[in-house]
């Protein structure tokens, strides 16, 4: 690619990925500094479209994760001050609550963890419970003890990416989307970034700093420029089913199960959305393509990419037996059911009426272990958001902070530079 006059733009900074986390932190570079030059490019047509907006809407509240982790301190925070944007944007939201429910004495002492953990981390309201509170919060559910979480709730996170991408115009940004990011080259005092568009074209821009929030291709664009990078993203799918209109109110708020400590997922679970609709799920199973929201999505060199990953294979024979549970589960949705009847007798099959998936990308080592906090991998002046699953948009602000902080304490932030803008339509 040759840039030229008509086809090379020049920014102070650069953000791949128009997901939440990629416009949080373009919103907050603008926030600090105004008037710098910042471009965000976004591959698809559309901002927000994959881990984004195919998740299942929770504001979470820091219950899960490991004291002093990174996701830990973001989520608690994240949360408060997500609500707080969302007022301020006139964003619906709303703090329904969550029931982790055990089912008998061997999940209590998994929940009493659980519990231990969520005080560790500061958690608001957070409550131990018993079977009568637990009939009187969610009428529905059969359970021996439970953790309640009165201060989790559920919004519309595409939502929210567009009021960031919003903030972030408003302060001058430029968004390009339909622009698939092929190149990073680095050389004396910037970076040029060779992206193609939609109808094939070439273009490029060169900027002092980039920023990449790639999510299900993080590992891709960071191999650009850390050709010694290991980390890959592993695909994991994970199917949702309607709960029918007429049984929507066997779910107030949300119920979940105690997580199964032999693998890193929370299980299926039922969530009221923010329109009022209740989903089940998700499970996770292998996807076959990063962006492969059908079952039999497939899309070979990526397949063979996670195939010949040594992680992945130590990571299959650790977690054989729950991996083929959950592909049991993904493909006889009476087995789905049942699991949902643990929790919830009265559903029955007929009451999944409507099918989705999303696709989380989680990073993965070469010796097999799952990457679980958010891993931010910082260049000379590249830097890269490897890992940032769930709960990643309830801490976008705490994280976007977290990324901007990083780079000014390495000093690596641009001041605003008077550059005339030629940025291709």
């Amino acid at each position: 690619m040759t840039p030229d006059g008509n086809h090379t733009s020049v920014f102070d900074v650069a953000v791949v990925g128009g997901g939440i986390v990629g416009l949080a932190t373009a919103r907050e570079f603008l926030k600090r500094q105004p008037g710098l030059r910042l471009a965000i490019l976004e591959k698809e047509t559309l901002l927000a479209q994959h881990q984004t907006g195919h998740n299942s809407g929770v504001i979470h509240a820091g219950i899960y994760y490991a004291p002093g982790s990174l996701k830990a301190r973001a989520c608690v925070t994240g949360r408060a001050e997500i609500v707080e944007y969302c007022k301020e944007k006139g964003i619906r939201y709303e703090l329904c609550g969550k029931l982790i429910v055990a089912l008998n004495e061997a999940e209590v002492e998994r929940l009493m963890s659980l519990y231990a953990r969520a005080q560790a981390n500061g958690v608001p309201g957070v409550q131990l419970i018993n079977r009568d509170r637990i009939q009187e919060i969610e009428p529905a559910v059969i359970g021996h003890k439970a953790i309640w979480s009165p201060n989790t709730g559920i919004v519309d996170w595409g939502e929210v990416a567009r009021a960031y991408a919003a903030d972030a115009l408003n302060g001058g940004a430029v968004i390009t989307t339909g622009a698939r990011v092929v190149s990073m080259v680095n050389s004396e005092d910037e970076t040029r970034i060779g992206y193609v568009q939609e109808d094939g074209r070439e273009r490029e821009i060169r900027a002092r700093l980039v920023v990449t929030c790639a999510g299900l291709y993080s590992d891709h664009l960071a191999r650009m420029t850390e050709s010694e990078s290991t980390t890959r993203i592993i695909p994991f799918r994970g199917s949702y089913y309607q709960i029918a209109p007429q049984k929507s109110d066997i779910c107030r708020g949300m119920i979940y199960p105690v997580p199964d400590p032999t693998f890193p997922f929370l299980g299926i679970h039922l969530t009221r959305h923010i329109d009022g609709t209740v989903w089940a799920g998700p499970n996770a199973v292998l996807a076959f393509r990063r962006e492969g929201y059908r079952r039999w999505d497939i899309f070979l060199p990526e397949l063979l990419e996670t195939l010949t990953y040594p992680g992945f294979w130590k990571l299959a024979i650790r977690y054989w037996k729950t991996g083929i549970k959950e592909m049991y589960r993904d493909y006889l949705k009476g087995a789905y059911v049942n699991e949902l009847r643990r929790y919830t007798p009265e559903i029955k099959g007929e009451d999944l009426v409507a099918e989705k998936s999303g696709v989380r990308a989680q990073a993965l080592e070469r010796d097999g272990t799952m990457v679980d906090d958010f891993m931010i991998r910082h260049g000379s002046r590249v830097v890269h958001v490897l890992n940032a699953p769930s709960p990643a948009a309830t801490s976008s602000l705490v994280i976007a902070r977290m990324i901007v902080d990083s780079i000014e304490q390495n000093g690596l932030i641009p001041q605003v530079r008077r550059l005339s803008v030629n940025f291709p339509n």
